[in-house]
């Protein structure tokens, strides 16, 4: 007879970027798709590729590898897009992050999640959760609250400067 599943346990979906393996709560997946074309939207940062319409609601699509300042790459029969349920005022709403492949999904244990090692100022850890070891791997599971931050994510130079009032929209 099979023990019963711990309560504590959390599944995450894990994907690939760059050789390396990510994970998300699987709890803010929204669903999994085929890369497709997107609209493109003028003067927005690299790793917005774009729009897409999935079924009456405009999801931003995010290129994960661009966002963590990876090379690109060019998008092939293994990449997909995970759309994700981003925390925004007013609810949740919809953002789509381009991966070069999905993975797997893994229960973990909350005590297998270990915090993230101290990198120092110079690199940017705000997005990591912690890391798990699964199947002799080191998984970076990802804080989708922080990796989703609408105001970090669809944050421009040129919008803070008008903000800020350093140029006037008609510089832009």
């Amino acid at each position: 007879m099979a023990e019963p599943a711990l309560i504590d346990e959390q599944e995450y979906l894990t994907f690939v970027i760059e050789n390396e393996e990510f994970g998300v709560d699987i709890l803010s997946v929204q669903e999994i798709r085929v890369w497709s074309s997107v609209t493109e939207i003028p003067n927005t940062p690299d790793y917005l590729k774009g729009v897409i319409n999935l079924r009456g609601i405009i999801v931003p699509i995010v290129d994960l590898r661009q966002r963590f300042n990876k090379s690109s790459t060019k998008y092939d029969a293994t990449t997909v897009v995970i759309v994700l349920q981003a925390a925004m005022s007013g609810g949740k709403s919809p953002i789509g992050i381009v991966v070069d492949a999905v993975s797997d999904v893994y229960k973990v244990e909350p005590e297998a999640i270990k915090k993230t090692p101290n990198f120092g100022s110079h690199i940017d850890s705000r997005f990591i959760k912690g890391m798990a070891t699964i199947a002799k791997k080191i998984i970076i599971l990802l804080d989708t609250e922080k990796l989703l931050d609408v105001e970090q994510l669809f944050h421009h130079a040129d919008f803070a400067d008008i903000s800020a009032g350093k140029l006037t929209e008609s510089e832009v």
